[in-house]
């Protein structure tokens, strides 16, 4: 399987619209080539004119989006077995072939409190997800101390790349981060963005020595691989509920390095949130690495907790 980090920009682009009803395909084809290889998602609303996002903003694409359309690319992409999707889809998105997601709303079908599908959909997101080998191969390393992973957090306001670090950090301690071997890591994907799990396969490049848990809840999960797996490591994508905090607790009590993001511009807002302060006083992370824009890139500084 050629990794997506071989790819061209432009090229993953075209793949995700091909995810796309024909109509608006084409559409979404025409949007000029360098514009492509920067798009970071197609948003399609029932009524509405099919747009791209790009780093400065919506672009319209001119043809509006109908409600049969969305139905088309739900079946495109769950390669017309929504059954087997059946799980993710009333959880609103969708894992697509190739290492793309797709998120959905429309009407809740509620049981006993529970949504049990959605169905009437209204609106859709193709999300172009894009690896960045190696962008965590220089850092991978600072956060070992005497030969150990240290449980780090990974530190952004939402759309800072948290998503983009986590995965191939997750790849670099799998296949070996400079003078420390590879590393088992057990990955809870609560929402199918990291590997993009299709039918047990991780579309993404998460490296050889990881397990992956998809679509489960990281309070539900991190006990499970725990019993099963054997990890040195456990990685999940972001904390946000207090159960979390319990079960990552849970992990570091076994001994287990744990690898995690928070939405934070930097170390000192967490203690600013009740949540993340008590994640603090618990003493489980000791290192934090804040992502910050460099200009178009990004930079990675190491903090001690």
């Amino acid at each position: 399987m050629i990794s997506m980090g071989e790819q061209d920009a432009a090229g993953r682009y075209r793949e995700a619209a091909s995810i796309l009803p024909s109509r608006l395909r084409a559409a979404a084809l025409s949007l000029p080539e360098a514009r492509q290889g920067v798009a970071e998602e197609i948003r399609l609303r029932v009524g509405r004119v099919m747009t791209v996002l790009l780093p400065d903003g919506e672009t319209p694409t001119g043809e509006y989006v109908e409600a049969e359309d969305l139905e088309t690319l739900c079946d495109i992409a769950t390669e017309f077995s929504r059954y087997a999707a059946a799980e993710t889809l009333r959880e609103g998105f969708l894992s697509v072939r190739g290492g793309f997601r797709v998120g959905l709303c429309g009407t809740a079908v509620m049981k006993n409190g529970v949504n049990t599908n959605l169905k009437q959909f209204s609106s859709a997101v193709v999300r172009i997800g894009r690896e960045r080998r190696d962008i965590a191969k220089d850092l991978a390393p600072q956060l070992f101390r005497d030969g150990r992973f240290v449980s780090t957090l990974l530190l952004s306001p939402p759309g800072g790349g948290k998503t983009t670090l986590l995965r191939d950090l997750i790849r670099q301690l799998s296949t070996g981060a400079g003078e420390y071997g590879p590393r088992r890591v057990a990955l809870i994907d609560e929402r199918g963005e990291i590997a993009v799990t299709v039918r047990g396969q991780a579309q993404m490049d998460v490296g050889p020595s990881t397990d992956v848990l998809d679509a489960c809840p990281k309070a539900v999960g991190i006990p499970i691989v725990l019993r099963a797996m054997n990890p040195e490591i456990i990685a999940v994508d972001e904390i946000t509920v207090p159960e979390d905090i319990r079960a990552v607790s849970m992990a570091a009590g076994c001994g287990v390095g744990l690898l995690a993001t928070v939405h934070a511009s930097g170390s000192s807002e967490l203690s600013e949130k009740p949540l993340y302060r008590d994640l603090l006083e618990r003493g489980i992370f000791r290192l934090a690495v804040r992502i910050t824009r460099d200009g178009p890139s990004r930079r990675y500084e190491v903090e001690e907790l």
